[in-house]
């Protein structure tokens, strides 16, 4: 859907842009042009408004000439500086909340073709930590956001008792790495954030996720999230556990030549990670992201609709606006 909309902006601005050429450089001369030669037949007895009448513009003509400098300006920014993004699950959260509006800024790793996604010119090298929208890369018209956690070249580790994550730079497949980068994370501690859960064909599944203060008591439903500090080399933020949760381990992405839960990410690849670590489908389960289904790094939240995933929104938050940790 995503690309789609850039296709069809793209050719937009292209024929409202051969129309705006076309009426400035030779329909409007050849209108001047009529209007004086009239005004030659008429003696200038004719006023000026009924000349201008006989060589007026066409409507369309005039809609697409005007149209044009704002598409063109919609089609620059949205392609090479920032585009708006709207958060719709709970995957990134506390990060993230669902009902946010966020903007990415595109040109952080470099400036893409807006229809293929080719780098035209490389401008910055993701950085493990950075907040990212990537296609995804089992169907690229989707986008996701995750955590950057691993780098080309990295073998990241995921403990699925623990909760924790190791990170070992500059390996190779089949290379024994002895160096981790420094990865810790603070003491357990609850959070406001209840999550909830119902019936659904049979198995228990989510059905949203409620701010409640930890001072007040969790619904009978419910199930109150566990936050922690997780500092990712210099880069802090917070990650959510569900208390008791277990994963699928069985439905990791197992990677040729490696153990269960450990993955050396290839040249040119990234490993994405949820910050709500039990209710995130990321590179744990379905593998690595290519470089070229980068979009950008996310940098700051513009608006928040207080919602639940595919509802209605019941309320705004302006406290969440501003930058992205």
């Amino acid at each position: 859907m995503a690309n789609m909309f850039a296709l069809i902006l793209v050719i937009a601005t292209l024929v409202s842009g051969i129309i705006w050429c076309l009426d400035r450089f030779m329909l409007a001369p050849a209108r001047r042009a009529k209007i004086e030669r009239l005004k030659v037949e008429t003696g200038g007895v004719v006023d000026d408004s009924t000349l201008s009448k006989a060589a007026k513009q066409p409507g369309w003509v005039e809609t697409c000439a005007s149209v044009f400098p704002v598409l063109l300006v919609v089609l620059v920014v949205r392609s090479f500086i920032y585009e708006p993004f709207q958060i719709p699950s709970g995957s990134m959260m506390p990060t993230l909340l669902i009902g946010d509006f966020i903007v990415v800024e595109k040109y952080a790793y470099g400036l893409k073709d807006p229809i293929t996604s080719t780098t035209l010119i490389k401008t910055g090298e993701p950085k493990r930590g950075d907040v990212v929208v990537f296609k995804y890369p089992l169907n690229p018209s989707v986008d996701y956001i995750k955590r950057l956690v691993g780098l080309p070249g990295d073998r990241v580790t995921y403990d699925p008792s623990t909760k924790e994550v190791t990170v070992q730079p500059a390996c190779s497949t089949g290379q024994a790495c002895t160096t981790a980068l420094p990865v810790t994370y603070s003491a357990p501690a609850p959070s406001d954030l209840v999550q909830t859960f119902g019936q659904a064909n049979g198995s228990e599944a989510s059905s949203g996720f409620f701010d409640i203060p930890a001072s007040q008591p969790v619904p009978q439903d419910g199930v109150r999230l566990i936050n922690r500090k997780e500092t990712l080399g210099d880069v802090t933020h917070n990650i959510l556990i569900v208390p008791g949760a277990r994963d699928q381990i069985g439905a990791y992405y197992q990677q040729p030549g490696q153990p269960l839960a450990t993955w050396v990410v290839p040249a040119g690849h990234y490993f994405m990670m949820g910050d709500n670590r039990d209710n995130s489908a990321d590179s744990r389960y379905w593998g690595f992201v290519p470089e070229k289904n980068l979009v950008g790094r996310a940098t700051g939240i513009w608006m928040s609709f207080k919602k639940q995933e595919g509802e209605w929104p019941t309320g705004v938050r302006l406290s969440r606006i501003g930058g992205i940790h």
